[in-house]
């Protein structure tokens, strides 16, 4: 281990933004645990279906406040994208090749995903399971893929986000949820926020990396006036407390994202701002870097994968004959929550099998061995600066 530590400290470049890293990884971080918090497989006559403890107990919502981080994916990405692509331009690389690099980067890991969860299925029908119980389960599994298709389309739209200012789609999503709730419209506009809800954060992140978001005063001003406008749409306006979807809910702030949901982004991102100088400082340390590199260079297995663990454990849990809390029961009691958390170490065993079975997909193929130099790609995000040794390459080795 600590040889492995030294050797992914030496493929560091100098110019690595480590807080950036710790962000990303602490927002996959986020994603996984609320998912898992929040996601109830209740077993019920032979039946298995979803469930939440927000929806028996909504005291709980501030939970979502804490794990519901897909805002600060997307200021990262487009932070590093905009940052990707001056360099790219600097290398003399076209636009086409650049996004089809970064595309590559991002589904090459997916195509194993419908491949596996086919055979799930079929074997799973083939053995007389209830076709509600295989539905439920391959929605859990695919629900998450919105966001791939999200953040492919900010990605390719990365030379306009550069010069677009984040009040231009906030606007818009106001105007979208004003033609849904405040005048009765259809639903259908809602769809507009899923592109211009995340536009937001993303082209904040662009602002980020332009120079254009400096000092402490902005970062509290994003931070407090988000908090402030989602509490007043929460207390006033009657969006909901929760910011992950609750089943049986009349609204979500998530499906499509609501004007409630971006300001809540808008605070995420001015914490984002204040933490990188600390989460900087922290990551100087080998040990805490190699860590992060680690979550890094396996976030899109972690992302693709983590609800598949939590069904592998679930399942398991079913040959015992009986309900297990907080695994199999309905979710609507403090000890549900008590017991939830106590199966976490579970899901998060299941889900190291699952990245030690897939992760070579998100990987690709190793290069070639060369000399023991430094390379900045990180993968789900980074770009490469040579033909050196990678941080990808220092952990295979």
């Amino acid at each position: 281990m600590r040889d492995l530590i030294r050797r992914i400290e030496a493929a560091t470049p100098s110019g690595r933004d480590r807080g950036v890293d710790g962000l990303r990884a602490a927002a996959i971080l986020g994603v996984v645990l609320g998912h898992w918090l929040v996601t109830a497989l209740v077993v019920d006559s032979g039946t298995i279906r979803v469930g939440s403890p927000l929806r028996s107990m909504p005291h709980l919502a501030p939970v979502s406040w804490v794990f519901q981080t897909m805002a600060v994916f997307f200021v990262v990405g487009g932070q590093m994208a905009v940052k990707s692509r001056s360099s790219a331009r600097v290398r003399g690389e076209s636009y086409t090749r650049w996004l089809g690099i970064r595309m590559a980067r991002l589904f090459r890991p997916v195509a194993v995903v419908p491949a596996v969860w086919s055979m799930v299925v079929v074997t799973m029908l083939a053995l007389g399971a209830d076709l509600r119980t295989v539905f439920a389960l391959a929605k859990l599994v695919w629900s998450p893929m919105w966001f791939l298709l999200v953040f492919a389309g900010l990605t390719a739209a990365t030379p306009l986000a550069a010069r677009t200012h984040p009040l231009w789609p906030l606007a818009v999503v106001a105007l979208t949820d004003l033609v849904r709730f405040g005048l009765g419209g259809p639903a259908w506009p809602g769809w507009i926020n899923y592109m211009a809800g995340w536009l937001v954060p993303y082209c904040l992140g662009a602002s980020w990396e332009r120079g254009r978001l400096c000092g402490r005063a902005t970062a509290w001003g994003l931070l407090l006036g988000g908090a402030a406008a989602t509490a007043a749409l929460v207390l006033w306006a009657g969006y909901p407390a929760s910011m992950v979807g609750v089943p049986g809910a009349r609204v979500s702030n998530q499906a499509p994202p609501t004007l409630a949901a971006v300001t809540f982004g808008l605070a995420q991102c001015g914490a984002a701002l204040l933490l990188v100088g600390p989460l900087r400082r922290l990551l100087r340390r080998p040990a805490a870097w190699a860590v992060v590199t680690a979550a890094n260079l396996s976030a899109m297995t972690i992302f693709l994968w983590h609800q598949t663990a939590l069904i592998a454990v679930t399942a398991t849990g079913m040959l015992t004959g009986e309900a297990l809390p907080g695994l199999h029961t309905v979710p609507d009691t403090p000890g549900w929550v008590f017991a939830r958390l106590a199966w976490l170490p579970a899901f998060m065993v299941a889900l190291l099998v699952c990245c030690a079975a897939f992760l070579s997909y998100e990987r690709g193929r190793p290069r070639q061995e060369v000399p023991y130099e430094v390379s900045g790609r990180m993968a789900a995000g980074g770009e490469d600066d040579g033909p050196s040794l990678s941080l990808d390459d220092a952990c295979r080795r």
